[in-house]
């Protein structure tokens, strides 16, 4: 039976995101995404050309992946909303994941920009899929003002560290009116699995795969711990004890 990620009535076969940085040259890239067949693929709009030549990376993916823009870099809502319509303009996409840092040591977004940045990119018809902080009540004002889903982060990006508030994030997940993709710190297959276990609709990476000794194996395990955590949320685990229950009945056991 399928299950399908949906965000703003558009279904997606895979619940992994993947981004396209930091990757030692683009055939690794390309192994990479082949081994786990992302839903959607990031692109940072600042850091690359838009323009579809021979060899470029719009090219490389255009045909073969859903591209997803992003505003990294941006730190104002003035420039990360005229990112999004350079992005809109040249990939024809009104998807946008939006991205604003309001500290350049942690990379954590600025929410009051982010807020505002998401009430214009709604008013102006993208499909908004904002990178936050793990606080439900920032994730339920974004999907209050038109986000098609919240970002939540797991830990800082790029820092491996996993997801640090794992009780946070099942809130937001409980409270939240759109889907959760977890977003940013994964650090290896166990981080993308115990996100799904906790109820996230989905899980986006890129350092984790992109720096690690193998990516493309790396990228396989992504894709199977995204659907393993996914399966063991929707099975249920069982309850934690504080002591030792038998699986077996001890009803006629010898000497018994």
């Amino acid at each position: 039976m399928s299950d399908y990620l949906t965000i703003a009535n558009r279904a997606y076969p895979s619940r992994l995101f993947m981004g396209t940085g930091g990757y030692p040259n683009h055939q690794v890239l390309l192994d990479s995404l082949a081994a786990a067949e992302p839903a959607l693929v990031t692109v940072s709009i600042r850091r690359i050309s838009l323009d579809p030549y021979s060899g470029s990376l719009i090219d490389l993916l255009g045909n073969h992946y859903t591209l997803l823009p992003n505003t990294a870099g941006c730190s104002t809502v003035k420039d990360a909303v005229l990112t999004a319509r350079l992005a809109r303009e040249a990939l024809a996409t009104d998807l946008i994941k939006l991205e604003l840092i309001g500290d350049r040591e942690t990379l954590y977004p600025d929410v009051e920009h982010l807020l505002q940045a998401t009430d214009e990119l709604v008013a102006d018809g993208f499909t908004v899929l904002p990178y936050c902080n793990e606080d439900p009540v920032t994730c339920r004002k974004l999907a209050d003002r038109g986000a098609a889903a919240v970002m939540p982060l797991g830990s800082p990006i790029g820092s491996g560290l996993g997801i640090v508030n794992p009780f946070a994030i099942e809130r937001i997940v409980a409270t939240s009116s759109v889907p959760v993709i977890l977003d940013a710190g994964i650090g290896t297959a166990s981080d993308a699995a115990f996100a799904m276990e906790l109820g996230c609709d989905g899980v986006l990476l890129n350092t984790a795969i992109a720096k690690a000794r193998d990516p493309a194996r790396m990228a396989g395990a992504m894709k199977g711990a995204v659907t393993a955590g996914r399966a063991a949320r929707l099975a249920g685990r069982i309850p934690k004890r504080t002591h030792g229950e038998p699986s077996s009945p001890e009803l006629g056991l010898i000497g018994g």
